[in-house]
């Protein structure tokens, strides 16, 4: 057995106590063997990304190393001005984030490539911006986002600050296989590096820079910042720069889940730190109904997912990222449209399992509607495009894991610009006597009742992820032509790029192939199908569009039961 083999190679070497330990603990155990070693941890959408502990299918300092080494041997690769360029190292709160930054560090400088890395846990989207400011060739952030404390990871960014796609990050696959011995993989003395300016600190310049792009966010009429506002960024990275943006955008009344302020990778008050997630509200709804306060905002670990509660009639509602994305996107354009910003070549970007109403929203202002495969890098793909051919001026992206991006100056999610723009858009309809749930309601008046959900299955270990491919070919070889009475009027399969209408005539995808399937129905509403690319989980998208609340809630569940 590969895994019993590769066990006893590492209970041979020196390894840190708390790893050696639980090798020494699962001794005997042929399933816990198996699944720490039977494959590296798999690099897919974003980067890497783990359980802790020993073993090559864990988070650890080796793997965290073979990462490393990828992608010093893909900068060398790119010559001397790469290497001088260099890697801006940030993480978040999570156990084990802060060694993984120096470890990436110290293999960087045995590389001979410059490392910039954050003093203090700082959010995903100020690594983003940062290797932008700093140009960078490559930026990195130790972080497992909303997963459990049990997790960490690696994501990897190019030097346009977005996640790589993969066409690179395949390069540096390519690269991480050619190491021999995970053992062997040369991490430099910290000290030397500092000394020889390969590792060089970076924080407080950075965080008045990224302050200042934030500011630029704010609408110069908005003058009444007096709503009462709750903040959580549930024991993560996102405190600082969302308290100093609120703060500067003059918000006189923003109170703090303080049990939630103290960054902990832990995460004691909440098992699972999503902000998807009501029970990750509790804290922040308790404090909200004690000061009386109209909107709570939540950030996850790294601070690219915003969840964003309302109060309603006394209770605290909690919008979804569909919502969100919708009633930010139809503020930004009625602003734009107001002040005479909106361009007329204006694109709107989502992914695929993004609701439909943001289309509507967007036609309604005369702006184009993209759709890009899940997962930021994606949409930042797409900004880039816009920039180097000036066919279209981007106004706003998102997807609907509540992840999206107003201004450009970072390329990837950023909870802490939204954080900004939804308080700011809570008070605007304020003024108007209205809360965000009254302007969503005037949405779905406006463009139809739209709904959406998602259910997740769990495959954990080896035999998990055999099942979930016989769940996906089961679907590709005998799809259905009717699912809960609605006809299938076409199959969108992107790992093979084609697209089967109901009278088998076929058409190309132009998208990346990537393993998905989405059934278009007779009557508009939708089913995707996507394994997930940073968990062991099989994500199952439903969307419709109702002529009243309870049609559409009543579709979905339909829908549900005869897939699931």
């Amino acid at each position: 057995m590969v895994g019993q083999k590769l066990f006893n190679q590492w209970q041979e070497v020196a390894l840190p106590g708390y790893l050696a330990e639980e090798l020494e603990s699962i001794v005997g155990d042929t399933v816990a063997i198996e699944d720490r070693f039977y494959k590296y941890v798999s690099f897919g959408t974003g980067g890497m990304r783990g359980v802790l502990g020993a073993g090559i299918n864990r988070m650890n300092i080796f793997t965290i190393r073979r990462v490393a080494q990828g992608l010093a041997q893909y900068i060398t690769s790119n010559g001397e001005v790469a290497m001088n360029r260099g890697v801006v190292v940030a993480y978040d709160t999570r156990q084990f984030s802060y060694e993984f930054a120096i470890e990436t560090a110290r293999v960087l400088g045995a590389n001979g490539i410059k490392a910039y890395i954050y003093k203090e846990a700082r959010p995903t989207p100020q690594l983003s911006f940062t290797v932008r400011e700093l140009n960078a060739y490559a930026g990195v952030v130790i972080t497992a986002s909303h997963n459990p404390k049990q997790y960490n990871g690696f994501k990897l960014y190019g030097e346009d600050g977005a996640q790589l796609t993969p066409l690179y990050a395949n390069e540096i696959i390519q690269h991480m296989e050619t190491v021999e011995d995970i053992f062997l993989i040369e991490a430099a003395e910290q000290l030397m590096l500092e000394q020889q300016g390969l590792l060089q600190w970076i924080l407080e310049e950075m965080d008045e820079r990224f302050l200042e792009k934030l500011l630029t966010l704010k609408e110069k009429n908005q003058n009444d910042m007096s709503m009462k506002l709750v903040y959580t960024p549930l024991h993560g990275a996102g405190l600082r720069p969302v308290c100093e943006g609120l703060k500067a955008f003059g918000f006189e009344h923003v109170y703090i889940v303080e049990e939630q302020a103290v960054q902990d990778g832990a995460f004691p008050t909440v098992p699972y730190p999503n902000p998807e997630e009501v029970a990750a509200f509790e804290y922040a709804m308790k404090l909200g109904k004690e000061v009386g306060a109209e909107l709570l905002l939540a950030t996850d670990p790294d601070a690219d997912r915003l969840g964003v509660a309302v109060r309603n009639n006394g209770e605290y509602e909690l919008l979804t990222g569909n919502q969100l994305g919708a009633l930010l996107l139809d503020y930004i354009l009625k602003t734009k449209q107001q002040n005479g910003t909106l361009p007329t070549n204006g694109a709107m970007i989502k992914t695929i399992v993004t609701s439909e109403l943001g289309t509507q929203i967007a036609s309604h202002y005369s702006v184009e509607t993209m759709n890009t495969l899940t997962g930021f890098k994606y949409i930042a793909e797409k900004i880039a495009e816009f920039e180097e051919s000036g066919s279209h001026t981007y106004v706003f992206g998102y997807e609907e894991s509540y992840g999206y991006l107003i201004e450009t100056f970072a390329r990837d999610k950023d909870a802490v610009q939204v954080a900004l723009k939804v308080a700011e858009m809570a008070t605007y309809y304020a003024t108007l006597g209205k809360t965000l749930l009254d302007a969503l309601n005037g949405l779905y008046e406006q463009f139809g009742y739209y709904k959406e959900a998602l259910v997740s299955k769990t495959f954990e270990g080896k035999q998990g992820q055999e099942q979930m491919k016989v769940i996906l070919n089961n679907f590709r070889q005998q799809p259905p032509v009717e699912i809960a009475g609605f006809g299938v009027a076409r199959l969108e399969d992107y790992l093979v790029g084609e697209v089967t209408h109901a009278d088998g005539y076929k058409t190309m995808i132009t998208l990346p192939k990537e393993n998905v399937l989405k059934f278009m129905l007779e009557d508009g509403s939708w089913i995707a199908i996507r394994p997930s690319g940073t968990e062991p989980k099989c994500k199952f998208y439903f969307g419709v569009k109702g002529d009243s609340a309870q049609q559409a809630i009543d579709k979905i569940e339909q829908l549900k039961v005869s897939i699931l």
